[in-house]
């Protein structure tokens, strides 16, 4: 897989991104039901992304789990384990847990799925004004659970898709508080800017 990986700046200590989410997108006409289609070229990590995530193509999983670990291993070779971001939408399997799972795998660390955990509701983030009141609102939204032994430990979040970093951002000022993480590193498969 080709990638343009890009450095992500945020709270988190070091962050980085595989490629863009598109490249293009033109309009091209209203379809039957009066919704505008458009031609969108995608980069082949935003490719395998959509096929995941709109197309429920779970063999896009270990390409994209194995083009992380390719481009990653080295840079976050000190974290101790896997952290999926907690999706923001319910589906039945989650493609970012799925993605997490799998980079574990070929690392041979653990993936917990449960320490870090959106357990409140939160409103549609384009609906809030600020990057400052999103993370402030996601904040409220995530519960860290004590399931790690005890020591200091450096993390990796993995997210699919970086957007304004509001997510990760709060997810990242939630863990500092929890006295068993050492560095916050992130990963994102694909990002809009």
């Amino acid at each position: 897989m080709n990638v343009n990986i890009k450095q992500l700046q945020g709270a988190w200590d070091l962050g980085y991104s595989l490629d863009k989410h598109t490249t293009s997108s033109t309009p091209i006409g209203y379809n039957t039901s009066g919704h505008m289609q458009f031609d969108t070229i995608r980069p082949e990590a935003g490719e395998a992304l959509f096929q995941l995530k709109y197309r429920s193509d779970f063999s896009q999983v270990p390409l994209i789990s194995q083009q992380l670990v390719t481009s990653f291993s080295d840079v976050f070779s000190s974290a101790s384990f896997i952290i999926p971001m907690p999706p923001s939408k319910v589906r039945n399997k989650q493609p970012v847990i799925e993605i997490a799972k799998e980079f574990a795998r070929l690392k041979g660390i653990p993936c917990y799925e449960n320490l870090l955990v959106k357990t409140g509701v939160t409103p549609s983030m384009k609906d809030i004004a600020t990057k400052e009141e999103k993370i402030s609102t996601l904040m409220g939204a995530f519960t860290v659970y004590d399931i790690l032994p005890q020591g200091l430990f450096d993390v990796l979040i993995i997210d699919d898709l970086f957007d304004t970093g509001s997510s990760l951002e709060a997810a990242t000022n939630i863990l500092r508080n929890y006295g068993k993480i050492g560095n916050i590193y992130v990963a994102t498969v694909t990002r809009k800017r």
